[in-house]
């Protein structure tokens, strides 16, 4: 008799955003003259820029002439696309990575969940709370965060590093020791950051206890401020204990087109077995890697006008984050955020509940949001804007919540 897999059965409910998107979607049927605005999930409402379209076009046309057509994308990704992230993303920032060090991939989504894969089942995991639900529900499915406690809102082997208004929303080093770390910076869900100072704390810890940091950089392009790091490898001794992940989705607006790649020096080693080997090992079989034509059009994000278009697509977007951040400053509700990522974090107004509040926004003036809680037991309280959509519906959506 077929026996299904028990650590699934420990998940609560439904994958956050799919939870958002059933609600809204009941809520549209029942109100289809209403026009709901959308600044949930991060999906970016851009198109892709000219220098993008002209290389996927060109990438098409040469995968219809035998000379230059494409089968199967080697394991790692095509040495064009790596050897312009390792320079433009790396070596122009100082860091020494390798070509060879950088696998390519569909996306961070895929790499944050796969990446534990690596790792025993004993690994004791810490992450940000709260935190992208990845994490997290990633080491459940792989039976390595325990059993899940209702009423405190957490798995019981899980080390939690609680992200509140008095740590600035940043981790502090956890009283118990970790072997696996999570960190995002910029932060997803709550638009934090840490100078180069306190990344080079957690980067000395890691080295020192022996625990491997995973560091989703997903957000680097939005950071405006001098201090804070683009890539941990921009500290001492990362190459020894630091992974990075990092995507293509919301810089360049590649989230239906899928593309990211995950980082693992050839340095960090435990018990003699070198992680860049088995990711290479688990990449090569389960994995027949991203389009040519996908590829190419990374490619053209670092181009010197692929540069300039994508600056303009992030400026376009931190327009709308620095909208929403003084717009609901000025309505007095508590934010954070916005400056060097695409989120604002807000507290709830009048002590609701996180689902309280998005139901509330939903049904008085039809926006969509993310609740707190469904980051982790310390978002209880607080919810999440994107600044991903179109500056008109950020503008009217701050107009409806001011309004309130």
């Amino acid at each position: 008799m077929v026996k299904v897999c028990d650590d699934y059965l420990k998940l609560p409910g439904s994958y956050l955003f799919s939870t958002i998107g059933k609600k809204v979607n009941e809520f549209s049927v029942a109100n289809p003259d209403k026009k709901i605005i959308r600044l949930g999930i991060g999906d970016v409402t851009r198109p892709l820029t000219p220098t993008i379209i002209k290389a996927l076009h060109d990438a098409v046309d040469e995968m219809a002439v035998a000379e230059t057509f494409r089968g199967y994308a080697p394991d790692l990704g095509y040495d064009f696309l790596r050897s312009a992230i390792a320079k433009n993303d790396y070596a122009d920032r100082g860091c020494d990575i390798k070509d060879d060090e950088i696998f390519v991939s569909d996306g961070a989504k895929s790499d944050s969940g796969n990446i534990q894969e690596i790792f025993s089942k004993d690994c004791k995991i810490a992450v940000c709370d709260p935190v992208y639900p990845v994490y997290v529900d990633s080491n459940v499915m792989s039976g390595r965060a325990g059993s899940y406690v209702e009423k405190e809102g957490r798995f019981d082997k899980v080390i939690y590093m609680p992200c509140t208004k008095d740590t600035n929303f940043a981790p502090e080093i956890p009283d118990e020791n970790p072997d696996i770390i999570y960190l995002c910076f910029p932060n997803n869900p709550t638009g934090a950051t840490v100078p180069k100072s306190e990344l080079q704390k957690w980067v000395d810890y890691a080295n020192k206890i022996g625990a491997v940091i995973i560091y989703d950089a997903a957000y680097e392009a939005y950071i405006s401020e001098d201090d804070v790091p683009h890539s941990i490898y921009e500290c001492e001794g990362a190459r020894t204990c630091a992974i990075e992940l990092r995507s293509f989705s919301k810089n360049a607006g590649f989230t239906g087109v899928r593309l990211g790649f995950t980082v693992i020096p050839k340095d960090i080693e435990f018990d003699g077995v070198k992680l860049h080997a088995l990711w290479a090992r688990r990449h090569g079989t389960k994995y027949n890697g991203a389009p040519y034509i996908v590829q190419k059009a990374g490619e053209a994000v670092y181009s010197p006008e692929g540069k300039k278009e994508i600056r303009g697509l992030v400026d376009y977007y931190m327009r709308n984050a620095s909208y929403i951040l003084e717009g609901l400053k000025k309505a007095g509700y508590t934010v954070s955020g916005g400056v060097n990522a695409p989120y604002i974090w807000l507290k709830t107004p009048d002590k609701m509940t996180s689902w309280d509040f998005f139901d509330y926004l939903l049904n008085e003036v039809n926006v969509v949001g993310t609740p707190g809680a469904g980051f982790g037991p310390s978002g209880e309280g607080y919810f999440r804007l994107t600044a991903f959509g179109t500056y008109e519906n950020t503008v009217e959506a701050v107009d409806r919540i001011t309004k309130l």
